[in-house]
């Protein structure tokens, strides 16, 4: 699955770019943080690309549905992921596959080959030193007790390439990566299904790369969020 990323330089090299490009885009913050390393179970807002704005968002998708608070955080370390072959069938994720798909641009992710009783670490990036567009859905949710509203949002997976049937071999799953060319079309809420479902297939594994990295990436108690992290060894 994909349950961590990093998040920094190239990333707002990205967004500055969008912006310019795009014009009308709408993003009301400033976005500062660098995390090298970051997991979704700590429910970092991050930035997502929608049609029309950019906002910082929760990782972990919280639906309508979730009654209270302590629903809703049960219910978001439960979808930081959402499959594609099932996201159309989920009550958790099929209204927003239809009109509530943004966004995540990273500078790349983390993923965990198991041999025998060794978890090794991999960071995996783009080829060409840009950044990954990562496929996500996403929904606000309303306590209706204290009138906060919490935007959340979820990385879509899908089935792996020979890379990620490699490194992730435990689950054979990638997170779905969209081309700079689909961006429009994916944040699009009025694209048909048929055209949606098109486009959630595995990133070629011929603009990706991948290195190993230290054995303590996994280690909670160390500090992960520094640029060695990302070191090749």
């Amino acid at each position: 699955m994909c349950f961590t990323v990093s998040v920094e330089k190239k990333v707002k090299e990205a967004i500055k770019e969008y912006l310019k490009s795009n014009e009308g885009v709408q993003m009301k913050f400033n976005f500062d943080e660098d995390y090298f390393l970051v997991s979704g179970f700590s429910h970092p807002k991050l930035p997502i690309i929608k049609q029309g704005v950019i906002e910082l968002s929760e990782w972990g998708l919280i639906p309508s549905f979730a009654v209270n608070e302590e629903k809703a955080n049960e219910l978001a370390n439960m979808t930081l992921n959402a499959r594609s072959d099932t996201i159309r069938e989920k009550p958790s994720y099929k209204k927003s596959i239809v009109s509530q798909r943004c966004l995540l641009v990273v500078d790349g992710f983390f993923e965990w080959r198991h041999e025998n009783n060794r978890k090794i670490p991999f960071y995996i990036y783009p080829k060409d030193e840009t950044v990954f567009y990562m496929g996500c859905i996403y929904n606000s949710w309303v306590n209706k007790l204290t009138g906060e509203v919490r935007d959340t949002f979820s990385i879509i997976t899908t089935a792996a390439n020979p890379l990620m049937e490699y490194i992730h071999n435990s689950k054979k799953r990638m997170p779905l990566i969209l081309s700079k060319d689909d961006i429009a079309t994916w944040i699009d809420p009025s694209t048909p299904q048929h055209i949606v479902d098109s486009l959630m297939k595995p990133f070629p594994e011929s603009t990706m790369r991948a290195h190993q990295i230290p054995s303590d990436a996994g280690n909670q108690r160390k500090n992960r969020n520094v640029p060695e992290i990302k070191k090749e060894v």
